[in-house]
């Protein structure tokens, strides 16, 4: 078979996600360029022609990255376009992840819609984790249902150390046997509503109020804003960098629950996680996430509509159990969804079965 390239953009090699889903192309020979610089994919796609394939994850390194300056922003886009259309005019394929209805916190709307509804009309394939995902971004583009293709985000099952016990794990983060512990985890960023958590906490009574598990990377910024949301009255355990493989286990382990208060999220690692770890998690009642999740009984629901008072009724008792998290996890395993995603790389790139 002769080489084929995958350039995946942008490849965030400390993302877990793309790791375990390069697993299986890899393992099936194609050479994977991994690249973080417009100016590098630029140069990279320059080299891709029939049999090839760009893939396109996160699009906030294109408009994103030249802060106020929208002249730059807009060069930017139109290099991006330019290379992207040489390409494919060689021969190459073009496939596109929506990781987000929009970037978080985006600047230069315009252009983004832009982006985002030229590579909507352009890729070949675009790769869905949300069954959901068409109507979800329907606001801002459209989505060919021909060329939709739904691969889930994979568990975690297998990926971590889990060899800590949960006594081990609180007895390691300061809690006591009896204290109930509610964690949020993963980079500390406002859109994911830890404003909304905290303050359900503080609505409930001291007696009842939970321990609040926060681990993830933050901004000095936005550490300092989580400083005084939590002021003297709340009782937190927090590790503001990046979380260490090993060390992942010790948080949900000695969680009683996950919550996940975003106010906009269409998928998230963080929630394969709890269901790895088999912890219960709590999500916004938004109709993409419950025609993903609707049916999962380790999923409990709070009303976005009304979030703190919604949550605090959730956190003031015990959660229950994460019935059918393991099942779940075992339907999802890494490696399936990674040869899913190197079979669709064959068909786009018209090797063996037919393109899509």
């Amino acid at each position: 078979m002769p080489d084929r390239s995958l350039v995946v953009f942008p490849a965030y090699r400390d993302n877990p996600y793309l790791n375990l889903m390069l697993l299986a192309p890899r393992a099936a020979g194609w050479n994977v360029v991994e690249t973080l610089r417009l100016e590098q994919l630029e140069g990279h796609l320059g080299h891709l022609g029939g049999g090839d394939v760009f893939h396109m994850h996160w699009t906030s390194p294109i408009v994103q990255r030249a802060d106020d300056d929208h002249e730059a922003a807009r060069a930017r886009l139109d290099r991006f376009r330019t290379a992207v259309d040489a390409a494919r005019s060689r021969g190459a394929r073009l496939v596109w992840t929506i990781h987000n209805v929009l970037p978080h916190d985006a600047r230069h709307l315009d252009l983004e819609l832009e982006l985002d509804r030229y590579l909507a009309a352009t890729a070949d394939v675009v790769h869905v984790m949300n069954s959901d995902t068409p109507a979800a971004v329907s606001e801002y583009y459209r989505l060919d249902p021909s060329r939709v293709v739904r691969i889930p985000h994979p568990s975690y099952q297998g990926v971590y150390p889990a060899s800590s016990s949960r006594d081990d794990a609180r007895d390691a983060l300061g809690l006591a046997p009896d204290d109930r512990a509610v964690l949020a985890f993963g980079q500390m960023r406002p859109y994911k509503g830890l404003d909304l958590l905290i303050e359900a906490v503080r609505t409930l009574a001291p007696a009842e109020r939970p321990v609040l598990l926060l681990a993830g990377r933050t901004s000095d910024e936005d550490r300092a804003t989580i400083d005084t949301m939590l002021g003297d009255d709340l009782r937190a355990v927090r590790e503001h960098d990046h979380v260490e493989d090993v060390d992942v286990q010790r948080w949900f382990r000695a969680a009683d629950v996950a919550v996940f208060p975003y106010r906009r999220v269409l998928n998230s690692g963080a929630l394969h996680l709890a269901a790895s770890f088999e912890v219960p998690a709590v999500l916004p009642d938004e109709p993409h996430l419950r025609a993903e999740f609707g049916g999962e009984g380790w999923v409990r629901w709070f009303d976005p509509a009304d979030a703190v008072t919604s949550l605090a009724g959730v956190l003031a008792g015990p959660v229950g159990a994460a019935e059918g998290a393991t099942g779940f996890s075992r339907r999802l395993a890494p490696f399936g969804r990674s040869r899913e995603y190197a079979g669709l790389l064959d068909e786009v790139a018209g090797v063996g079965a037919t393109a899509r």
